[in-house]
């Protein structure tokens, strides 16, 4: 008699199914055993076996899904697997603002503001805190100046070379940002490179590689592929980022230090005239999930519109990219192209940030010399929302009129809670109907849906003028370049009347 059946079904792994073929597999073996009491000590053997096997399934099923990019639950599994397809997810961004630096009375000399400052937030309980990026001087005769400050703080780390090949150093301050380290030794200073594939014995490269931590491990060369570094090693690097350095106007108002005129003490006051930005929190798993698969599309340079697309959004920062060229636009010329990025969080992007992602299609994936492309900010169409709404009996109308506005803010939202791209707004060259066919337009029905199935909400007015988008009830048109975004929303209390 065979003790095992003859195909095997490898779904049956949780307890109760363990413990019914094991306890078929002992009938069959010793049919003299009857007793299943769950207080036999037989049968409390069979069951911590199924409680094993039940483990040791949920293992399997977790490495399997670990495996692959699409089904990984865990942010260390997807780093290894982008190291198979050469993607290096991006860290945090810091955010930058312009102080202005001001002192009350004209000062009888140079006042100096010494780089790595501090600036933060005050009056909140967990303040946001920034360093002046260059020192500036508030000249004799004047009483303000302007600098930049980014939402960062620089740390310094020393290390002795052990003058072994391939040394490795855990740099011990945390959250990591990408492109910060400085490395010197006693020959001098090092370059950071992605490998080591094209270094020689001679040149002083470094690589980085950051963990699921946001925790940076240094690694130099074998003396054969990167030189092996000597002496004292001096890595320099900033931590901090994050989209929690996007403060708004005024918000920056505290300094930390003492100041003075060169004899006497001063008092030197800080604020920003415009919000902080550039701030981005790391790729999150679901994008890595997306823009993973998307890189093995572009291998060497850009060549389609969709490879300048791709490109720009692994820029950390970008979070929408649009590439349009003579075929898509005839009032571009030929030979060119508009590369059009929408910044994490919305707004304009920096100049710095133009700046990234146009070197990135014109030098770390370069496009054909003959092809002119340009990054520009997209142009943005408000859509403001007027409805009239009338509530279920009971509702709190304030706090459903609250709802309102906070789901109309997740519709015209740039990404999902998950950090993925909320599909329901693109750029107009990008908006389809139901069949995937272009039509440029944000359509009235979602939006007016989206009020209409708020919690609280009874209904929306059917007249003509009881829900409109930008004073028309219609869809709204887009051009292909423009993005739209949430402007107003008026809502009208539709049993009294009162705007909400």
């Amino acid at each position: 008699m065979a003790l095992l059946p003859i195909s095997t079904d490898y779904t049956n792994k949780d307890f109760d199914s363990l413990r019914i073929r094991l306890f078929a597999l002992v009938r069959a073996t010793f049919p003299e055993w009857t007793d299943q009491n769950v207080a036999d000590f037989g049968n409390i053997l069979v069951e911590l076996f199924c409680h094993v096997g039940d483990v040791l399934g949920y293992y399997i099923d977790a490495s399997a899904l670990e495996s692959r990019i699409v089904t990984a639950t865990q942010r260390k599994s997807l780093l290894g697997l982008c190291k198979l397809v050469g993607y290096v997810p991006s860290g945090a961004n810091a955010a930058t603002a312009e102080l202005l630096f001001q002192i009350p009375t004209v000062a009888s000399g140079d006042v100096v503001i010494a780089a790595e400052t501090v600036c933060s937030t005050g009056g909140t309980a967990d303040p946001v805190n920034f360093q002046v990026l260059d020192s500036v001087t508030i000249p004799m005769g004047s009483i303000s100046a302007v600098g930049t400050v980014e939402h960062s703080t620089n740390v310094t780390e020393t290390f002795t070379s052990t003058g072994l090949a391939n040394q490795e150093f855990t740099l011990g301050t945390t959250p990591f940002l990408d492109s910060s380290c400085v490395i010197t030794d006693d020959g001098g200073a090092f370059t950071e490179v992605s490998n080591f594939l094209s270094s020689a014995s001679d040149d002083a490269h470094f690589t980085v590689v950051v963990d699921q931590n946001d925790r940076a491990r240094v690694r130099f060369g074998n003396g054969t592929s990167g030189s092996i570094p000597i002496g004292t090693i001096t890595i320099a690097y900033k931590v901090g980022g994050g989209a929690a350095g996007n403060v708004s106007i005024g918000s920056i108002n505290t300094i930390t230090g003492t100041f003075t005129d060169g004899t006497n003490p001063v008092t030197v006051t800080v604020a920003n005239a415009a919000a902080a930005s550039g701030g981005a929190d790391r790729q999150t798993i679901e994008q890595i999930k997306l823009l993973a698969p998307a890189s093995n599309r572009v291998l060497t340079r850009c060549v389609t519109i969709d490879d300048f697309e791709i490109v720009a959004l692994n820029v950390s920062g970008v979070a929408r990219a649009l590439m349009l060229t003579s075929n898509e636009d005839s009032a571009i010329e030929e030979n060119c192209g508009i590369l059009f990025i929408v910044p994490t969080g919305g707004g304009t992007p920096s100049d710095l940030l133009k700046t990234q992602v146009l070197t990135a299609v014109t030098v770390t994936y370069p496009c054909t010399l003959t092809f002119q492309p340009s990054v520009q900010t997209p142009l943005y169409l408000t859509v403001n929302v007027e409805a009239t709404v009338y509530f279920r009996q009971g509702t709190a109308v304030a706090t459903a009129a609250a709802a309102i506005r906070s789901a109309l803010t997740d519709f015209f939202a740039l990404t999902n809670s998950d950090g993925t791209v909320n599909e329901q707004v693109d750029f107009g060259a990008k908006m389809t109907d139901v069949n995937g066919e272009p039509n440029n337009t944000i359509a009235w029905s979602d939006v007016h849906n989206v009020v209409r199935d708020t919690s609280g909400v009874r209904k929306v007015s059917a007249t003509s003028t009881g829900f409109v988008l930008n004073g028309e009830h219609a869809d709204v048109v887009l051009a292909s370049q423009q993005f739209p975004v949430l402007g107003t929303v008026t809502l009208i209390n539709g049993d009294t009347g009162a705007t909400l």
